[in-house]
């Protein structure tokens, strides 16, 4: 079932060998000088170090670029399942999916203009963002509302005349720090008694020098401003764009958003199953490099039971995200609306687990910046809300079992 094409293996080796040659070396003196070079909070002077430029060009001139889309003449024409393996890889690093220009949030939004934008709006945008010229933001959540249900949104999207009128207040926008973003996807509300409720928000595109838009703040995870990417919180004020920049259409913002979320999901939990993997052999080599009480570490306690649990974890969570890839492949993303939200609860709490033993294991220093193992449990603990939240994801599980017996989970009147 998960056997990969001839073609498939050797991406998947070429960027196994990419990423020890080329990114493993350099990363921790990367992410020094990051530190370095952008004060925290500081956003307005981020910058990227020139080594990552480098990087980039290495990785277009191997090939090894794009590879999240499946358009053959864009992207490496990988299906979701064969490209998992690869999110995989490059999970192990904090650095690696930007050199591949497969990070988030620009490849859901690339994804989403190849899938639903117009040819003008693929021109203008789509082009330099698959040529990693320019960075993208992707706008949804709000401070003002329990984003975990999205009808709540307060911000709007109004028709006046031939423009759009924008107004609302947005956080967690990631990416919104880069000193390279260049446009805003925004999603809002557009009234509309004549329809549904999942047809009354569109998606909008927004230059991000518009008048009218105000990058508010950097907000810190955990006492870490991510940057130079960021995570912002931004207001619109009154902000006009031409009709031409909804994308697919007033009120189909709930459509596009699921065709942007599934393959994505995929991609995020592939990636923790990657961390998971690398936290797993950090753990290892430190529990049996140092010793104590005249053992080695992970020979005392239950910390060889541990490794196990994380073995036997890590793999449950890789063969169900697979198996959500191939049923999106060969069925489509509705027929995998369990899988989907499945893989969503467990990847990322699998990854929680796993560098939390890790973090143990290494005592003091595994809470400091000297291993990636804080990344990784923001990264882990970010995403159990990130593109829904655990409880939203059980939720749709349950009804989704309930209606394959006749059941309902809506409350009686």
């Amino acid at each position: 079932m998960f056997e990969l094409s001839s073609r498939a293996q050797d991406f998947v080796q070429r960027t196994r060998k990419f990423i020890e040659t080329e990114i493993e070396p350099v990363e921790k003196v990367f992410w020094e000088e990051v530190h370095q070079l952008n004060p925290d909070g500081n956003w307005k002077s981020w910058q990227w170090p020139e080594q990552l430029t480098v990087l980039k060009e290495k990785a277009k001139a191997a090939g090894l670029w794009n590879m999240f889309l499946p358009d053959a003449e864009l992207g490496a024409g990988l299906s979701v399942q064969e490209y998992a393996h690869i999110a995989e890889l490059t999970g192990r690093s904090l650095l690696a999916p930007t050199v591949f220009n497969c990070n988030a949030p620009d490849s859901g939004n690339m994804e989403l203009l190849w899938r639903y934008g117009s040819e003008e709006q693929k021109q203008q945008w789509l082009s330099p963002l698959l040529a990693g010229e320019i960075r993208s933001v992707f706008c949804m959540t709000e401070p003002a509302v329990a984003s975990s249900d999205a009808t709540n949104m307060q911000a709007t999207a109004v028709i006046e005349g031939d423009e759009i009128v924008l107004n609302g207040r947005k956080w967690w926008s990631s990416g919104l720090g880069d000193p390279n973003a260049k446009v805003i996807i925004f999603m809002a509300h557009t009234p509309d008694e004549s329809k549904d409720r999942h047809h009354q928000h569109s998606m909008v595109l927004v230059p991000i020098d518009t008048a009218g838009v105000t990058i508010e703040r950097m907000l810190p995870v955990f006492g870490d401003y991510d940057a130079p990417h960021g995570h912002g919180e931004i207001s619109f004020n009154n902000v006009r764009v031409p009709l031409s920049h909804f994308i697919g259409g007033a009120g189909q913002g709930f459509e596009i958003a699921q065709g942007r979320l599934g393959p994505g999901r995929i991609h995020h939990c592939m990636r923790c199953i990657g961390a998971a993997e690398k936290s797993l052999d950090l753990m290892i080599e430190r529990g049996m490099s140092r010793t104590a009480f005249g053992k080695e570490i992970l020979k005392l306690g239950g910390n060889l039971e541990r490794i196990a649990e994380a073995r036997v974890a890590i793999d449950q969570a890789r063969l169900l995200t697979l198996y959500a890839a191939y049923k999106m492949d060969t069925l489509g993303n509705m027929a995998a609306l369990t899988e989907i939200s499945a893989i969503k609860v467990v990847a990322p709490s699998v990854l929680e687990k796993v560098v939390d033993m890790a973090i143990q294991i290494h005592g003091g220093a595994g809470m400091s910046r000297d291993t990636v193992l804080t990344g990784f449990f923001a990264q882990a603990r970010s995403l159990r809300l990130a593109d829904g939240p655990d409880e939203v994801h059980k939720g749709m599980i349950a009804k989704l079992e309930l209606a394959k017996r006749g059941y309902s989970t809506r409350r009686k009147a």
